[in-house]
C-alpha cells in the first residue's frame, strides 16, 4: 500500500508572522518619533490631526527633510539666521495647544487671552476683563482664574525654556483707597505679582529678562485711556538665549545671574 502524503496545512502562519512584523515596525516608529525634538513632536502631532494640511512644508512625510543646502535670500546671499519654517509652525501649534489647554476660543474677540507667534517665540496678552478678571478689582491679587492662568503659563515657560519679558498696563483713573497709589504703582505691582507666581510654579528667576510697569501711558490703539480693555499683562516669551548665558555656562557658573533669588509667594486662592 502506497504511503499517504502529509496533509497541506496552508499559510496561516505567514499571516500571523506578517501581523507580528507590522506591530513591531509600528512600535519601532513610535519609539523613534518619541525620541525626537519637542518641535518635531508638535509638528508630527499636528500632521496626524490634519494630514491634508501638513505644517511641514519641507517634507514628504511626517518628519522634516534636512537639506545640506544653506537657505538663501532674495539677493542670493546666505540667510542662515532666518528661522526655519518648522520652528514657526511648532510655535503656531504650541499657541493652539495653549488655547485648548485653557478651554479658550482663539477666534473669540472678547476672550481674555491672545497668543501671537513672533520671530523668536510667543507674545501672550492676558486681558483683565470684568467678565473673567485676572486680578481682583484695582489690585495685584489674583483671582481664581488668574491663578490658574499663572500655573499653565509656568508649565509652558518651563517646558519650552522660554526667556520672559513681562509688561503691565492699566486703564486711566483707577480707584484706590490710598491717595498716593497711582496707575504706575498698580501696573508695577501686578507685574511683580506675575513674576512671583511664575517663580512659585517652577519658572527659575534667572529666566526673566525684564519687568516693566507702564501705568496707563500705552493704551491699546483705538481705545479710550480709561477703557477696561487697557488693563492687561503682556508677556514676550523668547526662545533666544542672552549672550551672557553661553559665556556664564562656559565659565561653569550655570548661567546664574549672581543676584539674590526672590522668595516665591504662595498662590492666591
Amino acid at each position: 500500500m502506497a504511503k499517504k502524503k502529509d496533509a497541506h496545512h496552508g499559510g496561516a502562519w505567514k499571516v500571523a508572522f506578517a501581523d507580528f512584523m507590522t506591530a513591531m515596525m509600528a512600535l519601532f516608529l513610535v519609539l523613534w518619533i518619541s525620541a525626537q525634538d519637542q518641535e518635531i513632536l508638535i509638528a508630527t502631532s499636528q500632521y496626524f490631526q490634519s494630514p491634508f494640511n501638513s505644517p511641514l512644508d519641507n517634507t514628504s512625510g511626517v518628519l522634516p527633510f534636512e537639506s545640506n543646502a544653506t537657505p538663501r535670500g532674495e539677493d542670493g546671499k546666505s540667510s542662515s539666521n532666518s528661522p526655519a519654517a518648522i520652528d514657526l509652525d511648532a510655535m503656531k501649534a504650541l499657541a493652539r495647544e495653549f488655547y485648548r489647554l485653557l478651554n479658550v476660543s482663539e477666534t473669540d474677540p472678547n476672550n481674555s487671552l491672545q497668543v501671537e507667534v513672533t520671530s523668536d517665540g510667543l507674545r501672550v496678552t492676558l486681558f483683565n476683563r470684568s467678565n473673567q478678571p485676572l486680578f481682583q478689582k484695582d489690585s495685584s491679587d489674583f483671582t481664581e482664574w488668574g491663578n490658574m492662568m499663572m500655573q499653565n503659563l509656568a508649565w509652558l515657560i518651563d517646558r519650552q525654556t522660554f526667556r520672559v519679558v513681562v509688561e503691565g498696563h492699566t486703564r486711566a483713573d483707577i480707584t484706590s483707597p490710598r491717595g498716593d497709589y497711582s496707575d504706575w504703582d498698580l501696573s508695577t505691582d501686578q507685574v511683580q505679582a506675575v513674576r512671583r507666581a511664575l517663580t512659585y510654579y517652577a519658572v527659575d528667576s534667572s529666566r526673566f529678562d525684564r519687568l516693566s510697569g507702564f501705568g496707563s501711558t500705552q493704551p491699546i490703539p483705538g481705545e479710550a485711556p480709561d477703557s477696561p480693555r487697557n488693563q492687561r499683562i503682556v508677556m514676550s516669551l523668547s526662545m533666544k538665549s542672552r549672550p551672557s548665558d553661553a559665556r556664564d555656562k562656559s565659565q561653569g557658573t550655570g548661567g546664574s545671574t549672581g543676584g539674590v533669588r526672590p522668595e516665591p509667594a504662595p498662590p492666591v486662592h
